[in-house]
């Protein structure tokens, strides 16, 4: 398909004889117990008391933030563009916006975006227990559909989308807006508890993961990947 996207090819999922092809390949390394290998590469890089609070915090107040593994993807590929200006679409309280801070420049700005303040007010504590100053983080409340608009057509070099699914595709279309030539954008939960994978999985949520998972991977502007980390965190590279 060509940069738009209301255009929904059908999303073509691997077939016996592809994953038969597949095999000969770094698949035949990987052991029968692969939730094994699963939860040695999610805690790989482990966690701090800092962000053991916000993950204690994020439980009593019922936000889901994103695991280990995602979280320490997000730290590198903050890392890896050296980011100046993240979007966050979600603070929860808190999780993920730590690791972007982790990740990003020492001059850099994190903007996250929620609608519900308490979870900001959550996420300044942990930000302030990292040791960050209040300057690091530009908290706004709202709908992020709302915000989203209002921020600058090209200046964020990495987005992290992780609010409301259904609104997933119109998220792709802000951070297309936002994002400079050789940005990223991130989805979380990109598998929906495995629900993306299983066709007989058809509610409105898991229809519109999968939407925004064929929008990305046949969109001429982006390099897209899938990564297996968590609950599946889609990221994609804006072509210069």
């Amino acid at each position: 398909m060509g940069g738009g996207l209301g255009n929904t090819l059908a999303l073509r999922w691997p077939t016996r004889p592809d994953r038969e092809r597949a095999a000969g390949t770094e698949e035949e390394a990987i052991s029968g117990n692969r939730q094994a290998s699963w939860a040695f590469a999610e805690e790989y890089v482990g966690e701090d008391a800092v962000l053991a609070g916000a993950r204690a915090r994020a439980r009593e107040v019922g936000v889901l933030p994103i695991g280990p593994g995602g979280g320490a993807a997000l730290r590198f590929l903050a890392a890896a563009v050296e980011a100046k200006a993240v979007a966050e679409i979600g603070t929860g309280t808190g999780v993920s916006g730590l690791y972007l801070l982790r990740g990003m420049r020492s001059d850099g700005v994190l903007t996250t975006v929620d609608a519900d303040p308490e979870n900001q007010r959550l996420a300044k504590e942990t930000f302030t227990e990292a040791g960050f100053p209040s300057g690091r983080a530009r908290f706004i409340p709202g709908r992020a559909l709302e915000v989203l608009p209002r921020l600058a057509d090209g200046g964020y070099d990495l987005v992290f989308c992780d609010g409301d699914k259904l609104e997933y595709l119109d998220y792709l279309a802000e951070a297309l807006r936002l994002l400079r030539p050789g940005g990223v954008v991130c989805f979380d939960n990109a598998l929906l508890r495995d629900r993306v994978a299983d066709p007989a999985h058809r509610d409105a949520e898991t229809a519109a993961v999968r939407d925004v998972l064929r929008v990305i991977r046949e969109h001429e502007s982006l390099v897209p990947a899938l990564l297996p980390v968590g609950d599946g965190l889609l990221c994609a590279a804006r072509r210069g």
